[in-house]
């Protein structure tokens, strides 16, 4: 019983630790880049059926991938971006990736996205920044410098 119960411990600790991430990790500044928001887990056991992702200042000119089965719904007002995916359904027993392409700053650095999930009537912010043992970690993208001369073509 013991054993039992220890191995499912380990379970939920693990469960509890996945998070929403971004891929890839790094990007080049002043590029147009594929991020992939990766989902890898419901809330508490329940089904992922939204996704809404703000863009941080630093990733402009936003293009979502529609996926079959999910609205989508970009918001552009002044300092506000976000893209929403809406009316699908991700069981927790399963992962999949919502992607959009933005293009890049000239200005190396983190870019964090703060992403809310949500679960039916449940939903869970990614958006803490900084700290260790976060409960809800932001995707993060680190900009990396552009390589010499690349800068010259940017517009």
């Amino acid at each position: 019983m013991k054993k039992c119960f220890t191995l499912l411990a380990l379970m939920g600790a693990t469960a509890a630790q996945a998070h929403v991430t971004l891929d890839p990790s790094t990007a080049t500044a002043g590029a147009y880049q594929k991020l992939a928001f990766r989902v890898g887990h419901g809330c508490d056991g329940k089904a992922t059926t939204g996704l809404t992702v703000t863009l941080p200042d630093g990733a402009t000119h936003a293009k979502p991938m529609p996926k079959p089965g999910w609205k989508i719904a970009v918001t552009d007002s002044g300092a506000l971006h976000e893209i929403s995916w809406r009316g699908g359904s991700l069981p927790d027993a399963y992962f999949d990736e919502f992607v959009v392409q933005v293009k890049l700053s000239g200005e190396p650095g983190k870019l964090y996205f703060r992403v809310v999930q949500e679960c039916g009537k449940v939903s869970v912010a990614w958006d803490e920044i900084a700290g260790e043992k976060m409960k809800a970690p932001a995707p993060v993208l680190d900009v990396l410098p552009a390589p010499a001369g690349a800068q010259a073509h940017a517009h």
